[in-house]
């Protein structure tokens, strides 16, 4: 790395967060240019009682830690992506994981949108900047994003976008409309902080 870089090089930590089974492991294998580090276990017969699959009986394997990946957005600007787990029993890891964290992706299925309001709750009352995607699945009716954000209950400007978590420039477009409220969440609450003259 030369030494214009080094000096103005930044690494952002984005999580990538969502009920189980939305696609938050392949949304981070999707985009990430280095290979993705996952905790994928098989699911089990024990798990059963605890983890629905109910809209996801294909499902087989299951995040128990987190995804970890990484993506160039410009040359002074790199992300690093966390996954976290989608099943409750996990939560305990979303604190670790959320710490320093410009602001989260929360990924959702709108056949089952209400697995996402833990997450949306969890970012609004710890004040990180999030954007809702909306992950296109093969055979779910579409949506408009202002529909889901009133389903969803969002605070106003929180964005909502429509993806394909299995396409690397559809998940580009999410991490950089993230970044952009990230900033905006910023220099709004720099102004409000400001003194008044």
């Amino acid at each position: 790395m030369d030494s214009a870089r080094s000096d103005s090089f930044m690494a952002l930590k984005i999580l990538v967060a969502g009920g189980f089974g939305v696609g938050k492991t392949t949304l981070v294998g999707s985009v990430s240019e280095i290979r993705p580090l996952s905790t994928e276990e098989r699911l089990t017969e024990a798990g059963r009682p605890v983890d629905s699959l109910d809209g996801i009986q294909h499902k087989t394997t299951t995040t128990v830690a987190m995804d970890f990946g990484r993506i160039t957005i410009h040359h002074d600007l790199a992300l690093y992506l966390f996954g976290t787990p989608g099943q409750d029993r996990f939560w305990f890891l979303w604190d670790e994981l959320a710490q320093g964290a410009l602001g989260a992706v929360v990924l959702a299925d709108t056949r089952r949108l209400a697995d996402s309001f833990a997450a949306v709750d969890y970012f609004e009352h710890r004040g990180v900047p999030f954007v809702v995607a909306v992950n296109c699945f093969e055979g779910a009716r579409s949506h408009r994003a202002e529909d889901v954000a009133g389903a969803l209950d969002l605070d106003p400007g929180t964005p909502v976008v429509l993806c394909d978590a299995r396409e690397r420039e559809s998940c580009k477009e999410v991490l950089i409309r993230l970044v952009e409220h990230a900033a905006s969440s910023y220099e709004a609450r720099l102004d409000a902080n400001a003194p008044s003259s």
